[in-house]
C-alpha cells in the first residue's frame, strides 16, 4: 500500500491508497497560517512535518494497518514558497508561502533587468512577487544577517522529502513555480538568477517527479510508525498533482477547476501555452514531456472561508454550509452587488499584487445571504476571465470538472456553470484530489502501475451542472459590470496600499 501527503495552505491531506492508487482512508491534519499587514504570509516548516508524522500514524491506527505493510510514501505540497535552510538543513526563519506579496520591488528588478517578455518566454509565467525567487531576494535585502546563513532554498514538499529521507532535491513541477527555471531546458536559468543576483549553488537538484529519491532515515522511521526500508517518491507541486487526481494527464482529458484555497483553471499540453497578454502561465507536469498551462486566482476558498469568520458567530463548517444554503435561493440575488475577491492582491488575471477586496454596490436591503452570495459569484466572475483567456488563445474548453474543496458544493458549481456557459462536474474525488494524485506519482515511480493513464479509472463524475441559458446571458452582462468595478478601483488600490519593498 501507498501513503500519500498533500501539504495545503491550512493542513495536511493525508491518504492511504492499495498499489493501484485506489484510496481506503484518508485524514487531514490542521496547521497555522501567519497571515499580517504588508501581505505577509507564513508558516513554521516544522509544522508541516509535524503534521505529515501525525497524519501517518493516523492513517496506520484507523486502518488498522501495519507499517511493514507501507510500499511507499509521496509528498504533494504547495508551490511558489521560500523554504531557507542553514548548512544543516534547518529553518532559518519562517517559510514564505505562496500568499506572501511582498516582494513587488524585488521582482520589478528582475523585470527591469532582463526584461518582461523575456522572462516569460523563459520562465513560461510573469516575474511576480508570488514567486519564490523574488521572496528570497526579500530576505536578502531585508534580513542580511538571517540571508547570511543560509545554505539551500527549497519548497514546502522538498522539505518534507528531506526530513523523511535526509536528501535535498526538488522536481520540474515544482521548480518550475519558482520563477527561477527554465521551461526550455529543464535547468535552472542563469539569466534569470543573474537578473535575481543568486547564487545557483543554493538550488537543490532536480529530479523527476517520480524517481525515488531514498528511504526513510531512523529518526522518520521512528516518528512515522514505518520501517527504515520505505521508499519515498519525490512526488509534484500540488497544481500539477492535481490534474493527475483530476484524471488529466493528456490534452485529450479535457479542462478542470481546483477550488481550494486558491483556485485554478488548468489542462494537459505537449508544449507549453504562451498567452500574448501574459495573463496565464504554463507549468511542467508530473507527467514527463508534458505541461499544464494554468490560470490561477489567489483567494477562491480563502474569500470563502473569510465571509464565514466575519458572519458567523463560531465559524465551522456547519456554520458555512447554512450560509450558502441561504445565499443558494431567489431571495438572495445579488443584482447590482458584486464582490472583487482579492483578499491577497491577484495573479491571473489581474496580475495586481496591490489589488485588494471590495464590496461594490452595497444597498441597505442587502443582508448575510446577498453577501455570501456575492462572495461566491466573485470567485466565478474572476475564473472566468481567466477561462476567456484561454479561449482568446485558441483553446477549446467546452467543458470542466471540478476537485478541491469548493467542489462538494453543489450551489457554487451551478454558480459556476452558469457563469462560464459550460457544464461543471464534480468527480468523485474531491478533497483528496491532490492525495490521489500524488499517490498514482508514487504508483508509477514504483512501477505497480503502468503508466499515468491509471488516473482516469480513480476518479468519476457523480454529479453535472448545466448553464440555464436565461442566467448565463445575464451573468454575462454582469461580468462586464464586475470588470469594470476592478478596472475603476486599480488606480486607487495603488494610490492606497503601501508600496511594496
Amino acid at each position: 500500500m501507498l501513503i500519500a501527503h498533500d501539504l495545503g495552505t491550512t493542513g495536511n491531506k493525508a491518504s492511504l491508497h492499495d498499489a493501484t492508487g485506489r484510496m481506503l482512508e484518508h485524514v487531514t491534519v490542521g496547521y497555522p497560517v501567519h497571515f499580517a499587514d504588508g501581505g505577509v504570509a507564513e508558516q513554521d516548516p516544522g509544522d508541516w512535518f509535524s503534521a505529515v508524522v501525525e497524519a501517518t500514524r493516523e492513517l496506520l491506527r484507523t486502518s488498522g494497518v501495519d507499517g511493514t505493510s507501507i510500499g511507499g510514501m509521496v509528498v504533494s505540497g504547495q508551490m511558489m514558497g521560500a523554504v531557507l535552510l542553514d548548512e544543516r538543513y534547518e529553518p532559518v526563519r519562517p517559510a514564505i508561502i505562496w500568499a506572501d506579496t511582498r516582494a513587488g520591488r524585488q521582482a520589478r528588478q528582475i523585470v527591469e533587468r532582463i526584461g518582461e517578455r523575456t522572462a516569460y518566454e523563459i520562465l513560461g509565467h510573469r516575474v511576480d512577487p508570488t514567486y519564490s525567487v523574488s521572496k528570497v531576494m526579500w530576505v536578502r535585502d531585508h534580513e542580511p544577517e538571517t540571508f547570511r546563513e543560509v545554505r539551500w532554498f527549497c519548497l514546502a514538499k522538498d522539505f518534507v522529502v528531506h526530513r523523511l529521507t535526509g536528501r535535498l532535491a526538488t522536481d520540474p513541477s515544482d521548480a518550475s513555480s519558482t520563477n527561477a527555471y527554465d521551461q526550455r531546458t529543464g535547468t535552472w536559468s542563469a539569466d534569470i538568477l543573474d537578473a535575481a543576483g543568486l547564487d545557483d549553488a543554493i538550488f537543490p537538484e532536480i529530479v523527476a517527479s517520480t524517481e525515488v529519491v531514498g528511504t526513510l532515515t531512523a529518526d522518520a522511521a521512528a516518528a512515522t510508525g514505518l520501517p527504515p526500508s520505505t521508499p519515498v517518491v519525490m512526488g509534484g507541486g500540488d497544481g500539477p498533482i492535481a490534474a493527475v487526481g483530476a484524471g488529466v494527464v493528456a490534452p485529450s482529458d479535457g479542462a478542470y477547476v481546483c477550488l481550494g484555497t486558491s483556485s485554478w483553471i488548468s489542462f494537459a499540453a505537449e508544449a507549453p501555452v504562451l498567452d500574448p497578454e501574459l495573463r496565464t502561465f504554463t507549468f511542467d507536469h508530473v507527467v514527463p514531456g508534458h505541461y499544464v498551462p494554468t490560470a490561477t486566482m489567489q483567494a477562491a476558498g480563502a474569500s470563502v472561508t473569510w465571509i464565514n469568520e466575519v458572519l458567523s458567530a463560531e465559524p465551522s463548517a456547519a456554520s458555512l454550509e447554512a450560509l450558502v444554503a441561504a445565499a443558494d435561493t431567489g431571495d438572495a440575488a445579488t443584482g447590482g452587488l458584486y464582490f472583487l475577491p482579492y483578499l491577497l492582491g491577484e495573479r491571473a488575471p489581474r496580475w495586481d499584487a496591490q489589488a485588494r477586496g471590495a464590496f461594490v454596490g452595497l444597498g441597505r436591503h442587502h443582508g448575510r445571504p446577498h453577501l455570501v452570495r456575492a462572495v461566491l459569484e466573485g470567485v466565478a466572475f474572476n475564473l472566468a476571465v481567466c477561462l476567456e483567456a484561454f479561449r482568446q488563445g485558441g483553446t477549446v474548453i467546452d467543458r470542466v470538472d471540478a476537485v478541491g474543496g469548493g467542489a462538494a458544493s453543489d450551489a457554487w458549481l451551478q454558480i459556476m456553470a452558469d457563469v462560464w456557459g459550460v457544464p461543471v462536474a464534480r468527480r468523485t474525488v474531491v478533497e483528496e484530489a491532490n492525495s490521489l494524485g500524488a499517490a498514482v506519482v508514487a504508483a508509477v515511480g514504483l512501477g505497480l502501475v503502468d503508466g499515468f493513464g491509471a488516473a482516469r479509472d480513480l476518479s468519476e463524475v457523480t454529479a453535472e451542472f448545466l448553464p440555464d441559458g436565461e442566467r448565463h446571458e445575464a451573468y454575462r452582462a454582469r461580468l462586464a459590470r464586475f470588470d469594470e468595478a476592478y478596472d475603476r478601483l486599480a488606480p486607487w488600490f495603488r494610490g492606497e496600499q503601501t508600496p511594496q519593498s
